[in-house]
């Protein structure tokens, strides 16, 4: 089985513009999550895909490798399959470039996923974290998902989601981990499916895989990890990185 790593990254961010280019000790954010995501020695190959001459020299030049986005795309997956349609692969894993903090453990999990499954029945897998904190329940940047009996997901929002109208239950709130890994013809075929109108208003691409029937497989993982939307997620990965 060929697994690679794909790590999509825009330059423009509408609540942080330039994130993956701000300096984090030493290093651009985008280049720490790409020599991290190496570093597992997970991957058969890994790429930075971009349409951003900017963020494309900095992996280069840093004797990275990086592709050139040929299209424009709205969300991170559409980029990779437009990149991986021509490579002989089995499974692409993608990995957000705005998470400097990518671990291997997470990353195994995910790859033993489709090693276990004989029958090819999982197209998509991705990850999840158990979250206690109220008031990242209720942010709108953190996106929770709820799921079945099989951990397969039901539905992802921006909203706290289930919503506890009885206090009393003993509720458990996954954060979403925007960590997918595909096999090739599951993100070739996400690509040439049309937004829907949950994708459309949630701002979220894994729902337009639900919205057509598809089933994600979702993985438990105890790595929070700091994802870096916000100057402050900067600040406070600076101090982690310490």
């Amino acid at each position: 089985m060929k697994i690679i790593s794909m790590i999509p990254a825009r330059y423009s961010a509408s609540r942080f513009p330039g994130k993956l280019m701000q300096d984090l000790n030493g290093k651009s954010v985008i280049l720490r999550t790409y020599e991290a995501t190496v570093a597992t020695n997970l991957f058969d190959d890994v790429f930075v895909v971009t349409d951003s001459d900017i963020i494309y020299n900095e992996i280069v030049n840093n004797g990275g490798k990086a592709i050139m986005s040929i299209k424009e795309h709205d969300c991170g997956s559409d980029r990779i399959a437009e990149a991986v349609e021509n490579l002989d692969i089995d499974v692409v894993i993608n990995v957000q470039g705005d998470e400097p903090f990518t671990d291997k453990e997470s990353l195994l999990k995910l790859i033993q996923v489709f090693k276990d499954d004989d029958k090819k029945e999982v197209d998509l897998a991705s990850l999840m974290v158990h979250i206690t904190d109220t008031d990242e329940i209720n942010n709108p940047n953190t996106v929770k998902v709820i799921i079945d009996q099989s951990n397969f997901a039901l539905y992802f929002s921006r909203s706290a989601i289930p919503y506890p109208r009885d206090e009393s239950m003993e509720v458990k709130y996954y954060k979403h981990k925007g960590v997918y890994a595909f096999r090739k013809q599951a993100i070739l075929d996400f690509y040439r499916l049309p937004m829907l109108t949950l994708e459309a208003s949630e701002k979220l691409e894994q729902l337009r895989y639900l919205e057509y029937g598809k089933r994600i497989k979702m993985v438990e993982t105890d790595v929070q990890g700091i994802e870096i939307d916000t100057p402050e997620d900067l600040e406070r990965a600076k101090k982690a990185w310490k």
